[in-house]
């Protein structure tokens, strides 16, 4: 039997990889209400300033705020109050010295005003002090006491403080959330370009798999890769498609791989990628054209035997059968190429540290990725370990990440710290 040689690490398998493939991102141009969770292929710029005019933040009276200086509950200001400023609607009057207006939350401020006042630190106290005259028809001017001083700027947005014009607000490769879409309507900006979603072709192999639906017979299992592939397709924003289990016949595993082949931009077979006379997947995949298969085992466990490929431009991946191993690799290798699809800027990490709760050996010659879950102890978080072979799928269901131990490292002794890359 063949034996797998010079194993690349992870790192090393990805440069090679990289190296054949520079995707660019093929774009299409969407409402912005439906953009959520897209990556833009453009940035997008503030076509105006935001806000647009002076904004009060608070309920209260919109004042110059030099005539609140030195006011306290025992010596407060008067102020006569001489209008109203109309929400959603152009404030036409000025305030003039001694005078203040009531304002409401999001409303725009009087020109003249500098500050506002909000409605607790008042009190209203009858007639107009000054004579002031109401500057709205039907409106009866009255005097407040205010209590607290204001400093100018007090409760107020002013014009471009939260945006300017011709301002950058998004750059090409962010995947937009709702937050973002909230910030790009403000701005009117109702279509945005973004990458289209790539397809992934996801092909399950071997006589030992069965759909889901079915009760497995002796030697048999339900298929469990197509499924979450399927999802974590969906997750980074591409489209699954899943295609029927192919035998273990190298005519049956051509014919479906080379119809995921026409069908997705993306092409990845689970189980099949060991090297051994049972396993097909690297005969198929060079038959889908040049270059073929570039990586053939990667020194990373649970993954050792990984195929990476690029054939007529096309990204194809033989990634290990059990379903551990399977979701492991599709995260170090394929997610990232979904990414350079989309243009998307390399996104953070969800990273935690915790102190580690048992030892965890190391891994003769090969990067080891030992799944953990959290657990809380005396206000400290714990992370720990959920050994098992690569088969188990309830490994996954039991854990909430994973710790890296390096290549060629001694193992990780428990009650060190570690960091735990979260699945989400």
């Amino acid at each position: 039997m063949t034996q797998f040689l010079n194993l690349l690490t992870g790192e090393e398998a990805w440069r090679v990889f990289t190296s054949h493939y520079r995707p660019t991102p093929r774009v299409e141009k969407i409402p912005t209400a439906e953009a959520q969770g897209r990556v833009l292929a453009q940035g997008a710029a503030a076509p105006h300033e935001l806000p647009t005019f002076i904004r009060s933040t608070v309920d209260g009276y919109a004042v110059l705020a030099r005539d609140t200086h030195g006011a306290s509950s025992g010596m407060p200001a008067y102020l006569d109050v001489v209008g109203e400023a109309p929400m959603g609607q152009l404030v036409d009057f000025a305030l003039q010295p001694g005078q203040a207006a009531l304002v409401h939350t999001g409303g725009m401020v009087p020109q003249g005003a500098d500050a506002v006042v909000m409605i607790e630190q008042t009190h209203r106290a009858g007639g107009p002090m000054f004579g002031s005259k109401a500057v709205q028809e039907g409106f009866e001017p009255y005097a407040i006491e205010v209590y607290k001083p204001a400093a100018s700027g007090d409760s107020c947005i002013f014009p471009g403080e939260d945006v300017k014009a011709g301002e950058v607000v998004l750059e090409a490769g962010h995947r937009l959330r709702p937050q973002d879409i909230g910030g790009l309507l403000a701005l009117g900006i109702t279509e945005v370009t973004v990458a289209q979603r790539p397809s992934v072709g996801i092909v399950s192999q071997g006589d030992e798999v069965v759909p889901p639906d079915m009760e497995p017979g002796p030697g048999q299992v339900r298929d469990v890769n197509s499924y979450t592939l399927a999802g974590l397709v969906r997750e980074v924003g591409g489209a699954p498609l899943n295609y029927p289990i192919a035998p273990d016949t190298e005519a049956g595993l051509d014919a479906i791989v080379q119809r995921a082949f026409a069908e997705a931009d993306i092409v990845v077979i689970s189980a099949g990628s060991s090297v051994s006379y049972r396993d097909l997947t690297a005969g198929a995949i060079n038959k889908l054209g040049e270059p073929g298969v570039l990586v053939h085992g990667v020194a990373i466990r649970p993954g050792k035997p990984t195929i990476l490929a690029l054939c007529e431009g096309k990204p194809v991946f033989g990634l290990p059968g059990n379903p551990v191993s399977c979701i492991n690799i599709f995260k170090f290798f394929v997610i990232p190429t979904m990414r350079l699809m989309l243009g998307e800027a390399a996104p953070r990490q969800h990273v935690i540290h915790a102190r580690l709760a048992r030892n965890i050996p190391a891994a003769s010659g090969r990067a080891d990725f030992v799944r953990v879950r959290l657990e809380e102890r005396d206000d400290e978080t714990w992370a720990v370990p959920v050994f098992g072979k690569s088969n188990l799928i309830f490994t996954l269901i039991r854990s909430e990440g994973v710790v890296e131990v390096p290549l060629d490292s001694n193992g990780i002794a428990a009650g060190n710290v570690v960091r735990v890359i979260l699945d989400s």
